[in-house]
């Protein structure tokens, strides 16, 4: 799950960046714009993958490191 996450927060990521710099959505040009309804499950995806790449602040140090 943390890996899923990580790449959708990714792409998100990657999606803003472009949104800031050439003011160019690839979500929504990939699938149609940003109301049409497949856009729409992504960037709610990738929402959810940030809201759950929180946890990952708090359990890193939980962790235990094994180095057999």
């Amino acid at each position: 799950m943390d890996t899923i996450a990580l790449i959708l927060s990714i792409i998100g990521c990657i999606n803003w960046g472009l949104v800031g710099i050439f003011k160019f959505d690839l979500v929504a040009w990939l699938f149609g714009g940003q109301a049409a309804a497949f856009s729409r499950i992504i960037y709610t995806l990738v929402a959810l993958a940030g809201i759950w790449c929180i946890s990952l602040l708090f359990r890193r140090g939980r962790e235990k490191i094994n180095c057999d």
